[in-house]
């Protein structure tokens, strides 16, 4: 074989490796769900990435912050009752508002599950997005008839209905909204990632008494901004030996 050919051949072998390497460097993973999945970003993404689940405006006849994320007062009292999975956190953001308030998706994504084994009864639907991040809608009014799984939604689309925990319409009417990784076993606190005005949020509508607080390390997670992620099946995080307020 002359000198030319040898030098075609090897640049076709080059060729071929690079290519080869590059698509097992894209292979693709997917969840449970069979759809494609990421980790997301290590640091929270500037801007934040989402928008808020409603079309509305916030105000007494709409939809209103009831419970923030993380340590909780609420979910340190029932951190063994409702929230053991959870690592004794509120996981997600609970928003008042009536059954029925049109539900939308917070960013571009693909419906993964609908009515799922992840809790918040009697309906619930998840969508997975692009940069690594999962959103969960939970006590929905009735099995999502906007969308089906496998559908593509795009930011702002109405992708449900709101409804109540206890299926009554007037006991606890709210969405719970979870952000979590795209594998489902990881939330993350919602409010660094969905562009809000939280600030003015939390002054009006809340049914929380704030956070749960260590009296052995009384500055830890005491604001929204600065609540833990949750590792789901992981140890009990507020187990605390001096709480505040006391251990009903």
């Amino acid at each position: 074989m002359n000198r030319p050919f040898i030098i075609i051949f090897s640049l076709l072998g080059l060729i071929l490796f690079v290519v080869t390497t590059q698509l097992q460097a894209q292979e693709i993973t997917y969840n449970h769900a069979n759809v494609p999945a990421i980790q997301p970003p290590t640091e929270y993404p500037v801007p934040p990435p989402f928008g808020l689940p409603f079309a509305t405006s916030p105000s007494p006849s709409t939809w209103s912050l009831g419970q923030g994320y993380g340590n909780t007062v609420g979910a340190y009292f029932l951190r063994n009752v409702f929230y053991s999975a959870g690592q004794g956190l509120h996981f997600g953001l609970d928003f008042s508002t009536p059954c029925g308030t049109e539900i939308v998706s917070i960013g571009d994504g693909i419906v993964s599950e609908i009515d799922s084994s992840h809790g918040s009864p009697p309906h619930n639907l998840m969508i997975d997005h692009p940069n690594g991040y999962s959103s969960f809608y939970g006590h929905l009014l009735e099995r999502t008839t906007f969308v089906e799984v496998g559908e593509h939604v795009k930011k702002g689309q109405v992708v449900a209905l709101s409804g109540d925990s206890f299926e009554t319409c007037r006991s606890a009417p709210h969405l719970h909204l979870e952000l979590r990784n795209n594998f489902h076993v990881r939330a993350y606190n919602p409010v660094p990632l969905i562009d809000a005005d939280w600030d003015s949020l939390a002054l009006i509508g809340s049914f929380s008494q704030g956070y749960s607080r260590d009296l052995d390390n009384p500055r830890q997670w005491q604001t929204m901004y600065d609540q833990p992620d949750v590792a789901f099946g992981g140890v009990m995080l507020n187990d605390y030996d001096n709480p505040w307020p006391p251990n009903r």
